[in-house]
């Protein structure tokens, strides 16, 4: 079960991973087509750049307008076994045959209901796939077996899964927008534990499971935006977005996303220095670019596993606190109205666009800056004092200090690979093989087979063993270990 929790989790990640440059387009080309925008910097009031900036708005818009249709593919890609591409098509024929059926069906017995919109289909789809994509039929069909016969299944399932949707769907809808009603009279509060809780979930890698729920569902809130009823936090924002005549501050979706920018443009930035501090003088020079990376992956992009992977598994007790600040810098953010959002994460660069570019009045962009400086000071000190006063073995401090980190080139890429599916107890150990941002996540047959310092010798961070798999934390190199082992071991087809 938690195996296929983490595979759902990290699933979510191919399509979340386009945001980032839809959100750009939309983010640029928003706010300075915006009516506001364009008559108080009257130098953008050039048609030309007026027809660019509205053509990036609406590229960036398409993609937030269907990203039921990403995840459905998501999923499907995520959980197929093999053959992905097959599984990308038959969720996409089943999403199209799902949506279709369940808006006939609005249209005949409830003309008045919104339309509902879910990627769901895209699970199944998979499974579909991965039961079916084998099959024999008999002669006379010989054509349609196989991997033929999965978007075929999937379409007649479509129709059967749209219907039951038309039927079971509003009230778990109406459950959805209930428990993110009371989430919200929870108010603060309501706003610290989701970002505390999900920060937790995040040393599991199950933080993937909790935020889309409130981002692209009601639990993230319902609003009326230019005449369409919109769910979902990230939905709402960038419909608002696109919207010229919105005035006044972003939804209040926002408080899911803005707490993060003090923590990961500010605070874990502090905590790295003083991790590089809490590192004996003379060895400083050896780790002062692991910091100083770490610290401006977190600052530009807001990805913050680097930084937190060098303290979460030596001293659980430090990352549960750092979750509590998260969750304390959410509650800060949303008694003060900060209104920022962002499509990926609270680095610098959602900041400026999401923040800066669409003006104080929108998003209150300015108190981000003070509270983060106070942030970075509780960051620092407390860390410091922690680390000193429990002697947390920090990176530098531990006996393997000395060891510079070593650095993969594409000659050594294949070799350091090999070593890898060797720890992982070799290629009959290894069931399943997928890569995050930073982890390694590997589902095998038996865990007392992985060589768990052989990981770490390779250059792991730390391993973790969950749920019948192990995740190592390789950061950026994470992803090219996952692409090198599949094809060493030829687990894509």
């Amino acid at each position: 079960m938690f195996k296929q929790l983490q595979k759902i989790g990290k699933s979510f990640m191919l399509p979340i991973a386009i945001l980032p440059a839809a959100g750009l387009l939309l983010g640029i080309g928003g706010a300075l087509s915006n009516p506001t925008t364009v008559s108080t910097y009257p130098f953008l009031d050039v048609a030309f750049l007026q027809a660019i900036f509205k053509i990036m708005s609406s590229a960036g818009s398409i993609v937030f307008g269907n990203l039921s249709l990403l995840l459905c593919v998501g999923l499907a890609i995520g959980l197929a076994k093999k053959d992905k591409g097959t599984a990308a098509l038959a969720a996409v024929v089943g999403y199209l045959i799902m949506a279709g059926t369940i808006t006939s069906m609005l249209g005949i017995f409830k003309p008045e209901a919104p339309a509902i919109d879910t990627g769901v289909i895209g699970s199944l789809a998979a499974f579909l796939h991965n039961r079916y994509r084998n099959i024999q039929l008999h002669a006379v069909l010989g054509f349609f077996g196989g991997s033929r016969f999965v978007p075929i299944v999937t379409a007649f399932t479509a129709i059967f899964v749209g219907a039951l949707f038309f039927v079971i769907w509003p009230p778990f809808q109406q459950m959805l927008i209930s428990s993110g009603d009371a989430i919200s009279k929870m108010g603060p509060l309501g706003t610290f534990f989701y970002g505390f809780l999900m920060r937790l979930c995040g040393a599991v890698g199950l933080h993937h499971m909790i935020y889309p729920m409130f981002w692209f569902t009601e639990l993230g809130g319902v609003e009326t935006v230019a005449g369409q009823q919109i769910v979902g936090a990230q939905k709402i924002f960038f419909a608002q977005l696109a919207d010229p005549s919105h005035v006044g501050l972003y939804t209040e979706g926002t408080r899911y996303f803005a707490g993060r920018f003090a923590t990961m443009m500010f605070g874990l930035p502090a905590a790295c220095l003083a991790m590089y501090h809490a590192v004996p003088q003379a060895k400083r020079k050896l780790f002062g670019g692991l910091f100083l990376g770490a610290a401006l992956t977190s600052f530009i992009t807001g990805i913050t596993e680097p930084i937190e992977f060098m303290f979460l598994f030596v001293n659980p007790f430090l990352y549960v606190f750092h979750a509590f600040l998260d969750g304390v810098s959410f509650f800060i953010a949303d008694i003060l109205n900060i209104s920022i959002g962002n499509t990926f994460s609270g680095g610098v660069i959602d900041f400026t666009l999401f923040g800066i570019l669409q003006g104080n009045a929108r998003t209150n962009w300015m108190l981000v800056i003070p509270i983060g400086a106070i942030w970075a000071a509780i960051y620092y000190f407390s860390f410091k004092l922690l680390i000193t006063r429990f002697n947390i073995q920090t990176p530098g401090r531990g006996e393997d200090g000395e060891e510079e980190v070593k650095v993969t080139t594409k000659s050594s890429l294949k070799d350091e690979s090999i070593a890898v599916i060797r720890a992982l107890g070799g290629k009959e150990n290894i069931e399943d093989v997928d890569a995050c941002i930073t982890r390694l996540r590997v589902n095998v047959k038996s865990v007392d087979k992985v060589d768990k310092d052989a990981l770490r010798k390779i250059g792991a961070t730390d391993v973790l063993e969950v749920g019948g798999g192990v995740q190592a934390i390789y950061g950026a190199k994470a992803i090219l270990y996952k692409n090198s082992i599949e094809d060493i071991l030829g687990l894509e087809e």
